[in-house]
């Protein structure tokens, strides 16, 4: 018998389309990874490739109609989260596992307060008192580190800075204490030092909490400090995994190298004229993917094969795996 673990969370083959007046948009297109217990992992790719969209389907959340989860499985602790009940999965959502979303002023309710917010959300999952899920909610905003605690629990959303609303949006995520913490796009509305302190915190209750995190962002910065594992996505599908020093040292895949290309350096871009390198070309319309290499249109690596059959999965070496004919032919 194998020693090894099962993974906390595993998407196999996943799914999800939108209905439109164009068409069958395939915003998630046969998409798999798996996270395990105390990962920090990773999801990263330009805007529209499915990134938070895959984080609405594994909490059930895309709305339907226009969208619907066509095919795949999300294994949560052996469990398919597609097969069960709403019943369940209002008491796994929340509960064993949660989610932080973009922007916490439209996530919060502007007509209730801080506290009563966070005490619904515990009161929801655990059998408490109003009095004792209050008194939790104050242990939680002094968890996070919003300052004088007693009084913000009274205060409504807009009274709140953006760095304060985005660590009660953190004290409610983690309030029930759940095995998988989904944070998306967590910093994007911050300034950098409050992105710094958020990650730092984020990072602490991760540690203190035993939590183990699936980290969306575009910002690949972040994703190297914060995350030890990282899957690539492009137009709905997965085009590399590894770990993020291997990753970082040496992309397989055009499109990561393209990214990683894209970051400022010190001392590349600065007072020149030195310009940072940039991926050509648009991504295709996902309303009628092509079957081919779907980043073969703005490679300049591409080969024949590219353009005219889909990459399978490849892995190069333990803990990798890349999608690419070129990379492929390359480490052959």
């Amino acid at each position: 018998m194998s020693g090894v673990a099962p993974p906390l969370l595993e998407v196999r083959a996943l799914e999800t389309r939108f209905s439109t007046e164009a068409g069958l948009v395939h915003a998630v297109d046969g998409l798999s990874f798996s996270v395990n217990k105390g990962d920090s992992l990773a999801l990263v790719g330009e805007s529209g490739c499915g990134k938070s969209v895959t984080a609405l389907s594994i909490l059930r959340l895309v709305p339907d109609p226009p969208g619907r989860v066509a095919g795949g499985e999300i294994l949560f602790e052996g469990y398919d989260l597609l097969k069960l009940s709403r019943r369940d999965m209002r008491r796994i959502r929340g509960g064993e596992m949660s989610m932080i979303f973009q922007d916490p002023m439209t996530s919060l309710n502007p007509v209730l307060t801080i506290g009563d917010q966070i005490s619904e959300a515990i009161r929801t999952h655990e059998s408490v008192s109003r009095r004792s899920a209050w008194r939790r909610c104050v242990e939680l905003l002094e968890l996070v580190r919003i300052p004088d605690p007693h009084r913000r629990v009274h205060d409504y959303p807009h009274r709140l800075s953006g760095g304060m609303r985005q660590r009660a949006m953190i004290a409610m995520a983690v309030a029930c204490a759940p095995k998988l913490l989904i944070a998306d796009e967590p910093t994007t509305a911050l300034d950098v030092t409050i992105q710094a302190q958020v990650l730092g915190l984020l990072d602490r209750l991760k540690r203190e909490l035993g939590m183990t995190v699936l980290l969306i962002t575009h910002d690949l910065g972040v994703v190297a400090e914060w995350a030890n594992r990282v899957v690539v996505m492009y137009a709905g599908n997965k085009v590399e995994e590894g770990r993020v020093d291997e990753l970082f040292a040496q992309p397989l895949h055009p499109y990561t190298q393209g990214l990683l290309g894209a970051i400022p350096q010190a001392g590349r871009v600065h007072y020149t004229n030195a310009r940072l390198h940039e991926i050509s070309g648009t991504v295709p319309n996902l309303i009628d993917p092509p079957a081919r290499c779907r980043f073969a249109e703005r490679c300049a690596k591409a080969i024949d094969i590219c353009h005219r059959e889909y990459p399978a999965p490849f892995r190069p070496a333990a803990g990798r795996e890349v999608s690419c004919f070129v990379a492929e032919r390359d480490l052959a």
